[in-house]
């Protein structure tokens, strides 16, 4: 530590420098695609484990606590894709997981679907939790252009006239 001294003030101690306001968790921050990959990984590992040490259990709270470590450490503008994300992520694990510890074809698909069946609640469980942090950290979905355009036609067709709604009639392709 070292002391400045400037005329006219008290000498002042210079620590080391300030951290930000948002502590350790303001410098690690994951792009969307890191998001995806570190959920898939996290699925992918804990069902490798569940499915060696008997414990399916351990795969589906892994994933609920993965969704919502990747929904807070991910950059706002990489919220969309982790959000869409965890049922396809563990689909995805699941089956490579299954691949890998599976005797046959036959049972890796049986495992697949009995994984994904018995996981329902907790991919809900996953995907809520995901959605839920996202929303608290300002991401909002955003309607597509063509809905927005639509809606716009159909407003636009269905005109106020007089007391009542009147709908105006396009010139069927008959008439043309």
């Amino acid at each position: 530590m070292t002391q400045t001294w400037i005329p006219g003030q008290k000498a002042r101690t210079q620590g080391p420098p300030r951290r930000p306001a948002g502590g350790a968790r303001a410098s690690a921050r994951l792009t969307g695609r890191g998001g995806v990959v570190a959920l898939f990984a996290a699925c992918f590992l804990s069902l490798l484990l569940a499915a060696w040490t008997g414990w399916p259990m351990l795969a589906d709270v892994a994933l609920v606590m993965t969704c919502g470590l990747v929904a807070c450490y991910t950059r706002p503008a990489g919220l969309r894709s982790v959000v869409v994300c965890p049922p396809l992520a563990f689909c995805a694990g699941s089956i490579l997981a299954q691949l890998i510890t599976a005797p046959d074809t036959f049972s890796a698909l049986a495992g697949v679907l009995i994984t994904l069946g018995t996981a329902t609640l907790w991919l809900f469980t996953g995907t809520v939790l995901t959605m839920a942090i996202a929303f608290g950290r300002g991401w909002r979905p955003e309607l597509a252009a063509t809905v927005l355009g639509n809606l716009r036609v159909a407003l636009r067709e269905r005109r106020p006239r007089g007391d009542r709604w009147a709908e105006r009639r396009l010139p069927s392709r008959a008439q043309r």
